[in-house]
């Protein structure tokens, strides 16, 4: 459903060792907002919700509600480091427009 590239992979453990509570794995979701109508909210997560779909790639758990699954189908996430900024982002073939930031969609 989604692919996590090599750097996403590494940045999401990093993130799972550094918890200050426990968390399983990673959610991704899709909600109403930003610039070009539809945003990615991300962020690590303890257990999974009713009616997630569970991914797991290289021992990383990916939580996906239902709502998001079919915005994020065929989706590849990586994480990019840069001098002005760092981040996950989001090459997602469902997108018909995204905003310049690249954290929002159509």
């Amino acid at each position: 459903m989604i692919t996590l590239t090599d750097k996403a992979v590494a940045a999401v453990k990093t993130a799972l060792s550094a918890a200050t509570e426990p968390a399983e794995g990673f959610r991704i979701m899709v909600q109403p907002g930003g610039c070009s109508g539809f945003k990615y909210s991300i962020g690590l997560e303890s257990v999974p919700r009713e009616g997630d779909a569970i991914l797991e790639t290289d021992g990383i758990k990916v939580f996906l509600d239902a709502g998001s699954q079919p915005h994020v189908a065929g989706m590849t996430v990586d994480f990019v480091t840069g001098l002005e900024s760092s981040g996950f982002v989001f090459d997602n073939p469902n997108a018909r427009a995204k905003c310049s930031c690249g954290k929002s969609f159509s």
